[in-house]
């Protein structure tokens, strides 16, 4: 009987510090998150130094419990995982000199792993992945499609040209006065609301699978701006309505366009905004109408924001390659696939 492989992974790219002990990929022994959103609410976003400091703080703390939620000693590890990259290169820095001391101070061989790879297996817990498979990365920093052709092995197909998806519905959240992070809001809103205002489909006709939001965003604050010199009235659900239903269709579009050119059996969707409900009831009456014989998989809702579970997931499959690094692993900001 082939023995359990037992990975402790860290996840510290942005405001969310997180421990968690993974079997063999696919089973979550314990997976910690200390957040800080209450920390960078007052300042609308993501304050990095603010970030630095609460991992600091609260990386120890989140080891202890990981390890003791899962009920395993340093013995009982077969490796450390650590996202080194894309993100924060401060946030970055505590996770993986955290990982190293482990992988140095228990001889343990360390997995690098990229942050964005991790969002994709997430769906890993939820079933059996089946190569190849379409991605739809969506997140505050990140909107990509990715074919994942082989266990660990991707290529981008699509990404933005200026402001991931996330980024915009943060943005509109504060031009509506709304509390960061204003995706789930919005979300929430636009199910009240009608697309009344036919805001741009941006880039929908273009030859190629990338996206633009930014035009989208514009659009919205010169409308509400604009209503607001004349003392004219919006509807704030109208608005946020209105906002999705311009974004749910460009990722649509090009995410099936993505996948008539390269057939497929599942649609993996991963990242913070994969938790948005219009997003999934989209994509599901959109493959119920096309008649399309594919799977769509969403995470579960805990595990759509950063985590290290998933980084864990990832790790699994690192491991049996032996793909690891050494104790001079960096963080690198703008790791991409």
């Amino acid at each position: 009987m082939q023995k359990d492989t037992i990975i402790m992974a860290f996840e510290s790219s942005c405001d969310e510090t997180s421990v968690a002990v993974i079997k063999n990929g696919k089973e979550i022994m314990s997976n910690i998150i200390a957040t800080q959103i209450k920390s960078h609410q007052r300042f609308g976003g993501v304050v990095p130094e603010v970030a630095s400091r609460h991992h600091v703080e609260q990386i120890t703390y989140c080891i202890d419990l990981a390890m003791e939620e899962a009920n395993v000693t340093y013995d009982d590890l077969d490796a450390v995982a650590v996202t080194y990259g894309p993100g924060l290169v401060g946030s970055l820095l505590i996770g993986i000199m955290a990982a190293k001391t482990i992988a140095f101070a228990h001889n343990l061989p360390l997995i690098p792993v990229n942050h964005l790879a991790g969002h994709i297996y997430s769906a890993q817990f939820v079933t059996d992945l089946q190569y190849p498979f379409m991605s739809l990365l969506v997140s505050g920093g990140h909107t990509e499609i990715v074919l994942v052709k082989a266990p660990g092995e991707f290529e981008t197909l699509g990404d933005t040209r200026d402001d991931a998806v996330g980024e915009a519905y943060d943005k509109i959240g504060r031009v509506l006065g709304l509390q960061y992070p204003a995706g789930k809001t919005v979300d929430q809103m636009s199910a009240k609301g009608n697309d009344v205002y036919d805001f741009p489909r941006a880039m929908v006709k273009e030859d190629n699978l990338d996206f633009s939001f930014s035009g989208i965003k514009s659009a919205f604050i010169n409308k509400v701006h604009n209503a607001e010199q004349k003392n004219e009235e919006l509807n704030q659900n109208d608005l946020a309505a209105s906002f999705q239903a311009a974004v749910l269709d460009i990722l649509s579009n090009k995410l099936f366009r993505a996948v008539e050119k390269n057939p497929v059996k599942q649609i993996v969707v991963a990242g913070g905004v994969a938790a948005n409900q219009g997003l999934r009831n989209r994509l599901a009456k959109d493959i119920k109408d096309k008649n399309l014989d594919i799977e769509l998989v969403f995470p579960p809702l805990r595990l759509c924001g950063d985590n290290a579970a998933m980084i864990g997931a990832i790790a699994q499959i690192q491991y049996e390659k032996g793909d690891f690094s050494g104790l001079d692993l960096n963080s690198d900001p703008s790791l991409d696939f």
